[in-house]
């Protein structure tokens, strides 16, 4: 009884990673695993365990890519009506085909006012700052929560957290340009995403498939969205020039009404595009990884040797130091989207390996920055810049050093390559709370300075 268990979370596992295929419909998933179904049982029949007929019958069904090939070639149709920016039909009966778009355009307009009135009722730059994510991303999580018409139980409780930072990044009398207040502005919008993942899972983010599903939305919204600012800087920069011709000057338009509205509200059009074209981009992805991954790997190798090189450890400028944090965090999103547009059922390959190397590389410098960090603060004292940026080069590298391992496991063909997933779904959370304690906590503290 357990192993049949076993078979049928394998092969509901294989039908999750079907269904994300955007040539292939739920009909078609169906008739793919009756056939996969077949092939286990005449596997099976000839003396094979269940693990063994499951490998087996999924190397005869095909590779998946494939098989999404041949669908897209059959019924391109389909594919051209999935890629149509409005629905021929809407999911609720009698309901107009515009209605989400509507409420999409609505919600984007909602936070392009909410940005506009903020910059009005809010004169001090530094609050601006602090609100600026309370001002936008309330929107996002409540497109997530009309999308997944969540009960309105679970969308008061989601409005508490916002409303408690809410309340903390306004309350609090941080000084004037001071440390805390800045790693306020920094840290608050990592707390903000992660509560507007809670919306996007529907309320199930203990799922790992779900906070894995939401690693892979947020590395296709960053596409969507760098897509959009730059066709519409593109259409900008065009009006702006044509218009100067006759000596009309927009600046003052561009940076008092447009970019408040344009901005958030690429941002919601974005969130809508990903679910509505779901996985469109998603053959893009291992494009997207394996000509980044070397080009990454080559960078960290580069700034290593400039890093080491630049001197004692005492004297590493403070910037570099940031730079290098946001390179790794960088490095940290590339692997998360990379793993979560992989095919989990794919034996390990050279892009797994090379992945492998891009974390030995991103641990590496992780290493030499914490020895920067440390003889600078036995050498200056602690600051909540030092202790903010200790805390999370250190949450990076318990992070690399158990994805190193799983990953070295995976290519001895040891351990799963569901593992190396889970672990990077469950300690995904880990950096949400600690920018949350960067946000309430370190202000008092450190005396709001």
């Amino acid at each position: 009884m357990m192993e049949h268990a076993e078979l049928e979370a394998q092969i509901e596992q294989w039908r999750g990673y079907v269904q994300r295929r955007q040539a292939i419909s739920a009909a078609d998933v169906d008739e793919l695993e009756d056939h996969l179904r077949e092939q286990i049982a005449d596997r099976k029949a000839s003396g094979l365990d269940d693990e063994e007929a499951f490998l087996v019958a999924i190397k005869r069904l095909g590779n998946l890519d494939a098989v999404s090939r041949e669908f897209a070639r059959e019924h391109s149709d389909r594919l051209w009506k999935q890629l149509v920016l409005v629905p021929e039909k809407s999911d609720d009966a009698g309901a107009p085909p515009w209605r989400e778009l509507a409420v999409v355009l609505a919600f984007a307009v909602g936070a392009g006012i909410a940005v506009k009135a903020g910059m009005a009722w809010l004169d001090d730059g530094a609050a601006q700052a602090r609100n600026l994510g309370l001002l936008v991303f309330p929107f996002l999580a409540g497109y997530f929560v009309w999308s997944r018409r969540l009960p309105p139980r679970v969308a008061a409780m989601l409005l508490v957290p916002f409303a408690v930072l809410a309340v903390v990044v306004n309350v609090y009398p941080f000084a004037s340009g001071g440390s805390t207040e800045l790693l306020a502005v920094l840290h608050a919008p990592v707390v903000l995403w992660l509560l507007a993942g809670v919306a996007y899972a529907g309320g199930s983010w203990r799922s790992d498939s779900r906070r894995m599903d939401f690693a892979r939305f947020t590395g296709e919204l960053a596409i969507y969205y760098t897509l959009l600012a730059l066709g519409g800087a593109v259409l900008v920069g065009l009006t702006f020039a044509a218009l100067q011709v006759v000596g009309v000057d927009l600046e003052p338009i561009l940076a008092e009404w447009i970019l408040p509205f344009a901005m958030p509200g690429a941002l919601i059009i974005a969130a809508w595009l990903v679910e509505a074209k779901q996985n469109v981009v998603e053959n893009i992805a291992p494009v997207l990884t394996s000509v980044f991954t070397p080009l990454t790997i080559v960078m960290l190798l580069t700034l290593l040797v400039v890093f080491t090189a630049a001197g004692g450890l005492v004297d590493v400028n403070r910037d570099l130091l940031i730079l290098m944090d946001a390179i790794l965090v960088l490095v940290l999103c590339l692997l998360l989207y990379s793993i979560s547009a992989r095919d989990p059922l794919a034996p390990p390959g050279l892009p797994d390996a090379l992945q492998l190397v891009l974390v030995v590389a991103a641990l590496a410098v992780d290493a030499v920055m914490l020895t920067a960090m440390l003889t600078r603060i036995a050498e200056f004292g602690f600051s909540p810049n030092k202790i903010a940026a200790l805390g999370l080069n250190l949450l990076l590298l318990v992070h690399l050093l158990r994805a190193a391992w799983l990953g070295v496991g995976f290519l001895r063909r040891a351990r799963p390559f569901t593992q190396l997933e889970r672990w990077q779904t469950t300690y995904l959370p880990v950096y949400g709370a600690w920018a949350a304690v960067v946000v309430v906590v370190f202000p008092p503290v450190f005396g709001f300075s």
